[in-house]
């Protein structure tokens, strides 16, 4: 890093500028240094049961054991499909100890979308959710999985939790119109449970190098087209963990808990509330899917410090009557990442549980966290802040990356620094096209103020030309979140005759809302707002819901798709 950064003047004074030399270490230590400085401390906390950190490393340890008798080895890719629960915590843990590397999978993925997933990474052992098995059970010929290991999600439950949740479980499936048991009798696969008992002994950790071994695969791309996978090596994996834990000063060692709704698979998810608290030695509050009175229950027993989510997340809780309720009052700081946050939102939320909620910015190719707001400095709204220790960034020209940009100006981001990826698995083409001369080039426009806070404009993709002027996306939607009626945009531009593009929004009303959209247009046109006649939207679509990714981030593909279909059925666009 060079000191003459401009942002390194609005760094809060308790957050280092440098981190570095960072250990050169497996990504398992970290767990392995929580247990020895920890052991009694708890790791998990599981609906009442806790989980301390010498229990999280024995049961890692046994399934070590346990991947190692299927023939596990290093370099060998492990699949999980579950949601958030002890055992992927210990699976991702008993993976990166052999050395082999993980591939989380979102367990909302269609047939299709799974298939692609395990057959590009080439998983041959995959653990899974014995409510998930059906999906994986169709494709598992087509994918070439060996070994499947199923788990149950009371596995971990304290009684009678453990004896009671079966039956809501069979309840739900009945209701679903879904088979139980899930898993047939006959089915070809190991249980869990089975697997533990029958344990060899524990294996030697694996030698790593931890700049070139890779320690997962995150698949990214599922909004915008086929998925890849970002290569994340064991310093990836470890540096980011440190470079989230810097940005909150008061985390105390083997004290704090961390409040984990995000799922593991998605790489926020992953550092910002796994491999963060395991680092710290902190107690995660595990949830296997967001259901408001669940969330809000874990809160009140539980007391997290620290919440990491997205906007949707913090609008469900705001919006909820139940959430008053219950005491939010332990949570003292929010990182939001995934989507812009809206003021409104974070003022909201803080008025609501006295946390300091703050907007961060990441890629899952950059570990993912790279920007983000101070938690006890300035915050700028609208702006993703500062980039993390050891992180340098700069603006490049959208048509010469070779010409940095200056205060103000907009170009694309560009990001170096010890947590960007090894490179996408198989894809090396794809790779050079995004990291060049160790710089990634995010493709998204953005811009630097004089304090070295940054601002996301819009991607460079989903850029929108009207009469040969630009058009950013974010801009549009800006404006409308301030709409008193507005609870969720999104903005595209929709083919048109006369402009080569026109500008169209999807408005998702609040509760009990109504609008028509000449309203809407109205507010776009008001002088107050500042968009200019081509940024004013042509077409505006009332909807329900968005389409949205598990982390509450739009997809713009799945809308660009039914213009498409629309238009080539001769239809005409809904709304103005």
């Amino acid at each position: 890093m060079t000191e003459h950064r401009r942002w390194f003047a609005s760094y809060p004074d308790d957050v280092p500028k440098t981190l570095a030399p960072y250990p050169e270490v497996s990504a398992y230590s970290m767990l392995q240094g929580a247990a020895e400085r920890h052991p009694e401390k708890p790791a998990i906390a599981w609906f009442g049961r806790h989980i301390s950190y010498l229990q999280l490393r024995q049961e890692t340890e046994r399934f070590a054991a346990v991947l190692a008798g299927l023939g596990v080895q290093k370099g060998d890719r492990v699949g999980l499909v579950l949601p958030n629960c002890p055992e992927y915590v210990i699976a991702y843990y008993a993976t990166l100890r052999l050395g082999a590397i993980v591939v989380g999978n979102n367990p909302l993925y269609t047939q299709r979308e799974l298939e692609h997933q395990l057959k590009d990474a080439g998983c041959e052992v995959v653990v899974v959710l014995e409510q998930l098995y059906p999906t994986l059970e169709a494709i598992r010929g087509e994918v070439g999985v060996r070994e499947v290991v199923v788990t149950k999600l009371n596995r971990y439950m304290k009684f009678p939790l453990n004896l009671l949740a079966p039956i809501k479980f069979k309840k739900d499936a009945k209701h679903e119109g879904k088979p139980w048991p899930p898993v047939p009798k006959v089915a070809p696969v190991m249980w869990w449970s089975d697997l533990m008992k029958a344990a060899g002994p524990t294996p030697p950790a694996a030698m790593v190098d931890p700049k070139t071994d890779p320690a997962g695969f995150i698949y990214t791309g599922g909004t915008t087209g086929l998925s890849k996978g970002a290569m994340l090596s064991h310093s990836n994996v470890v540096s980011n963990a440190m470079q989230s834990a810097a940005w909150f000063p008061d985390l105390r060692d083997g004290e704090d808990a961390l409040m984990c709704v995000l799922p593991f698979f998605h790489s926020y998810g992953m550092t910002v509330e796994m491999n963060l608290s395991i680092f710290r030695a902190a107690k995660m509050i595990l949830v296997p899917r967001f259901e408001l009175h669940m969330v809000l229950k874990e809160i009140q027993r539980e007391k997290p410090t620290l919440f990491p989510g997205v906007p949707r997340l913090y609008i469900a809780l705001n919006e909820a009557p139940e959430s008053r309720k219950y005491d939010l009052r332990s949570i003292k700081a929010c990182l939001s990442g995934a989507a812009p946050l809206p003021a409104a939102v974070a003022d909201k939320f803080e008025a609501l549980t006295g946390a300091r909620l703050r907007e961060g910015y990441g890629l899952t190719e950059t570990g993912p966290v790279a920007l983000a707001n101070p938690i006890y400095g300035k915050a700028k709204v609208g702006s993703i802040g500062l980039p993390m220790p050891d992180t340098d960034c700069k603006i490049v020209d959208l048509e010469d990356p070779d010409h940095e940009m200056g205060v103000g100006e907009r170009g694309e981001l560009a990001i170096k620094g010890p947590q960007v990826m090894l490179g996408y698995w198989k894809r090396p083409e794809e790779t050079a096209l995004m990291i060049r001369n160790e710089w990634l080039y995010t493709g998204d426009i953005a811009v630097m103020d004089e304090e070295g806070y940054f601002s996301i404009v819009d991607r460079k993709k989903e850029m929108i030309i009207v009469s040969g002027f630009n058009v950013y996306p974010t801009e549009v939607e800006s404006v409308l979140y301030q709409h008193p009626k507005v609870q969720k945009v999104c903005v595209l531009g929709v083919p048109d005759a006369t402009t080569g593009e026109a500008v169209k929004a999807y408005v998702v009303l609040r509760d009990g809302g109504r609008a028509t959209p000449e309203e809407i247009l109205e507010w776009c046109r008001h002088p107050e707002h500042g968009l200019t006649g081509y940024r004013v939207p042509k077409h505006v679509e009332f909807r329900d819901s968005l389409p949205e990714t598990l982390v509450g981030k739009v997809l713009r593909r799945v809308l660009l798709e039914e213009e498409r279909q629309r238009a080539s059925a001769g239809g005409a666009a809904p709304g103005s």
